[in-house]
């Protein structure tokens, strides 16, 4: 699985960094997911790789206009560069509501058919090679995180129970291989029985909005990555508090409470700026982050890029 930011601000843009949008990419081939799509996320786009024609889904955390106003904008993009499949929308019920008037006022047919599955119903969607949990989380409106957990691990036969069991080589083999039940003998036989893992599921957690960090307990339990927002810093806690954000401290003493191995921290307020010796800026947040959590920190920059390999180490992909 690869990461890659399209925008880090909160709120409104700035020079340097457009308001929220992820794109987390699957591990084989171009298909991608979409976390949020504030507005400009498809100008974004267009400095990367990412085809519309390859986007699986997208997941919007809440109505904010900051994480959703992108959204006729791309799916409009998506139409004119000749999309035909169909596209899943996870998102909060008030967004299919705005988005359809916005087509109707505006005249926008998509000739692609969209699936909307109402993020306040805390759904578990499976795609292909992934699958997305939904978890609750506290802000001034409602708001989502997302979980999304590989699906199909890289695993080798158990021989020798196989052999005790007196099944055959054959197609058999392979079927329980490729992680399909089947039956031998009168016997049901469970894939996941005969199978060695090497390596645990890929898990990264992608959270919207949020006050209340350990919201997140459930939803972190086996990831490797959380990626949260940490709008402030502890100096700004009060107004955090009441606009329903985060600040650096809070997010990283939850992370180092649960011993999660990678946190990547982004939705930067515009107060903070790019240059470390400026007052106030990013190294700031990440100054009071480090005073409090022993994992690996990231703060996330527009185009900054990670990989999470099969290992389960998370790095940053440094441009070329």
């Amino acid at each position: 699985m690869n990461l890659l930011f399209l925008g880090t601000s909160a709120g409104v843009p700035t020079k340097q960094r457009n308001v929220s949008g992820i794109a987390l990419r699957e591990s084989k081939g171009k298909g991608w997911y979409l976390v949020d799509c504030g507005e400009s996320t498809q100008h974004q786009v267009l400095h990367t790789k990412l085809s519309f024609h390859s986007l699986k889904a997208i997941l919007i955390t809440h109505v904010h206009g900051d994480h959703c106003y992108g959204l006729p904008g791309i799916l409009a993009s998506a139409a004119m560069g000749g999309r035909k499949a169909p596209l899943t929308i996870v998102a909060p019920a008030g967004i299919q509501t705005w988005f359809e008037a916005t087509c109707e006022v505006t005249q926008l047919c998509l000739p692609f058919a969209l699936e909307f599955i109402a993020s306040d119903d805390l759904p578990s969607v499976e795609f292909e090679s992934i699958a997305v949990e939904t978890f609750g989380l506290s802000h001034r409106v409602a708001s989502y995180a997302y979980a999304f957990t590989e699906r199909k691990v890289d695993a080798a036969l158990d021989v020798d129970k196989l052999a005790q069991k007196g099944i055959p080589r054959g197609p058999l083999w392979g079927q329980l291989k490729q992680g399909v039940d089947s039956e031998f003998a009168g016997e049901q036989l469970k894939s996941n029985d005969y199978l060695i893992f090497k390596n645990k599921p890929r898990k990264v957690v992608i959270a919207g909005d949020n006050d209340q960090p350990d919201l997140l307990n459930e939803a972190c339990a086996e990831a490797q990555v959380l990626v949260h927002e940490a709008t402030y810093t502890e100096e700004m806690a009060e107004k955090a508090g009441d606009v329903g954000h985060s600040y650096a401290k809070l997010v990283a003493a939850f992370a180092e409470s649960i011993k999660l191995p990678n946190l990547v921290l982004t939705h930067f307020s515009p107060r903070y700026q790019l240059n470390p010796s400026a007052s106030p800026s990013i190294e700031d947040i990440r100054k009071e982050a480090q005073s409090v959590y022993s994992g690996s920190l990231f703060l996330a920059r527009d185009f900054s890029e990670y990989t999470l390999e099969k290992t389960g180490h998370f790095s940053e992909i440094k441009g070329e």
